[in-house]
C-alpha cells in the first residue's frame, strides 16, 4: 500500500509516517501543498491524508485536483476543526473521508485501511495461492508447513503478487507499490527481496519470473514455472 502524508506541522507528519510504516505500508511525506500536488502527479497512491491547511497550494484545492483525476486515490483529509459545516465542505470536495484532529492512531489506521481497500479492484480478506495463505489483516502468511515469518518487504511484495491474481507485475510497479520515493530505481532490492521470500515460502515454488516483465504468482489453472531470479 503506498501512501502519502500531507501535513505542515512537520513533527506530526513525521510521526504519521512513522506509525503507517510501522503498519507495513510505503509513505511519502510533503509539508506542503505544491510538493504535494508534484509527488500525487508522478505517483499513484492508494491513499493520501491530507490536512485542509497547507501553504502553498491549498489542501481544498489539492483534494479537488486528486479527486477530478480520475485515478482510484482515495483522500482522507485532515482538519482543526470537526464541525459539521466543516465536514460537509470537505467532503463535498472530493474526500472520501474525515477526521479531525486531535485524533487517535489506531483510528486513522483503520480509516487508511478501509480508504486502501476502496483504492483497488475487491481483493478476497484471504489470499491464497496453494497452501500459502496470506491474511492482510491480521499481517500474517502461513504455509500447510506452519507459519512464516517476513520482513514488511516481504509480505508487501507477496501481498501485491497475489492480489495480482496470475497477472505479471514487474519489478518497477513492485518498487513502486512497496516502497517508498527514496527508493533506488536502478537497485537490485526487488529482485533481492523476492530471492529471500522464495526462500522463506520453500518448496514447491510459487513466485515464477517471467523473463523481461516481472514476476507472477500463477493461479491454479495456469502452469507454474520458477526461474531463480
Amino acid at each position: 500500500m503506498r501512501v502519502l502524508v500531507v501535513e505542515d506541522e512537520e513533527p506530526l507528519a513525521e510521526a504519521v509516517a512513522r506509525g503507517l510504516r510501522r503498519e507495513g505500508m510505503a509513505v511519502d511525506v510533503a509539508f506542503n501543498g505544491d510538493d504535494a500536488h508534484e509527488k500525487a502527479t508522478i505517483t499513484r497512491y492508494d491513499v493520501v491524508v491530507l490536512d485542509r491547511d497547507l501553504p502553498g497550494m491549498s489542501g481544498d484545492s489539492l483534494c479537488e485536483e486528486i479527486a477530478g483525476s480520475g485515478e482510484l486515490t482515495r483522500i482522507l483529509m485532515l482538519t482543526a476543526s470537526g464541525t459539521v459545516e466543516d465536514r460537509v465542505d470537505g467532503l463535498s470536495l472530493g474526500a472520501d473521508d474525515y477526521l479531525a484532529k486531535p485524533f487517535a492512531f489506531a483510528e486513522l489506521i483503520a480509516r487508511v485501511r478501509a480508504l486502501a481497500r476502496r483504492s483497488t479492484p475487491a481483493t478476497p480478506p484471504v489470499l491464497q495461492a496453494g497452501d500459502v495463505r496470506l491474511d492482510p489483516a491480521r499481517r500474517t502468511v502461513v504455509r500447510d508447513s506452519g507459519p512464516i515469518e517476513l520482513t514488511r518487504k516481504e509480505f508487501g511484495v507477496l501481498e501485491v503478487l497475489l492480489s495480482a491474481a496470475g497477472s505479471v507485475v514487474s519489478s518497477e510497479e513492485l518498487l513502486e507499490r512497496v516502497w517508498d520515493e527514496h527508493a533506488d530505481p536502478f537497485t537490485t532490492t526487488v529482485r533481492v527481496t523476492v530471492m529471500t521470500l522464495r526462500k522463506k515460502l520453500g518448496e514447491p515454488g510459487i513466485i515464477e519470473t517471467v523473463v523481461g516483465s516481472g514476476y507472477r504468482v500463477p493461479e491454479a489453472d495456469q502452469d507454474v514455472t520458477v526461474t531463480g531470479n
